[in-house]
């Protein structure tokens, strides 16, 4: 009996998609770029997927439409011209944003049809959710990039907007229930970039079951300009990004954890 694909018409609001990417999972990869999250982060080069709401964002000086509604079934018809790209290089799709738990039923219908067409899926995540909307795309996922930015729930809430014990909560449940975790850590001057505060996020890390590895997120400037097109202003303008020997050593000072530690990823 053909199974009943009426989520293929479940609805969801993204603000991009990108194509052939190399980043964020294995392989050639497919990016789907939801609207809607739950921090805001000051360093966010994805200001645009912070608001669920539809915008207008001036882009290279002319106004440019920053959202739609768009069904699994429509987002499924574009990931599919890449089909033979994921085969060979044993990529797939990866939800991004935004937070993809911000619009949990669409992104666990979207990550089930990747599954039912033999895709690798990832999502890339903050895990500040619910654990029971967490769970909706559990079954469907192959690789779980979960970032853990600070270890102090009250300097995370400064630059973030939310506090981290849900979030640390979370990592701890995900290590068992995800097929695999990967924990990510985006490295902001003035933030987190201390030795200290590395070496804080990589032994939790460690701690976590089946947990083996750790990717080190190097600041930069890329979003900068958008939130001017979005008529914000980006408070961290004044902030440099780190020289390649700074963040050698901040790798450095993450494999004492064990873990397998790389710059990127």
């Amino acid at each position: 009996m053909e199974e009943n694909r009426d989520y293929w018409k479940t609805e969801g609001r993204i603000f991009d998609i990108q194509r052939y990417s190399i980043h964020d999972g294995p392989g050639i990869r497919t990016i789907v770029f939801l609207k809607g999250c739950y921090l805001r982060c000051r360093w966010c080069c994805n200001p645009e997927s912070q608001e669920y709401k539809i915008q207008t964002m001036t882009v290279a000086g002319k106004p440019k439409i920053m959202g739609q509604d768009i069904t699994v079934e429509e987002v499924m018809a574009e990931i599919d011209k890449d089909e033979a790209y994921y085969r060979r290089s044993n990529g797939g799709i990866t939800l991004s944003g935004g937070e993809c738990l911000f619009q949990p039923d669409f992104s666990a219908a979207l990550l089930k049809a990747a599954k039912e067409k033999g895709y690798h899926t990832a999502i890339e995540s903050t895990g500040c959710a619910p654990y029971q909307e967490i769970q909706k795309l559990l079954p469907y996922l192959d690789l779980y990039l979960m970032d853990i930015k600070h270890m102090d729930s009250d300097k995370h809430k400064q630059f973030t907007g939310q506090p981290n014990e849900r979030i640390l909560e979370n990592a701890r449940q995900i290590a068992i229930d995800a097929k695999e975790l990967i924990i990510r850590v985006p490295v902001i001057p003035t933030f987190n970039n201390t030795k200290e505060e590395i070496r804080a996020i990589s032994e939790f890390a460690a701690s976590l079951p089946n947990v083996k590895q750790l990717h080190l997120l190097p600041y930069h400037r890329l979003g900068q300009d958008k939130y001017t097109g979005l008529g914000r202003t980006y408070t961290l303008a004044d902030i440099e990004p780190m020289a390649e020997e700074y963040m050698q050593g901040l790798l450095e000072t993450a494999k004492h954890s064990g873990l397998a530690c790389q710059i990127g990823g």
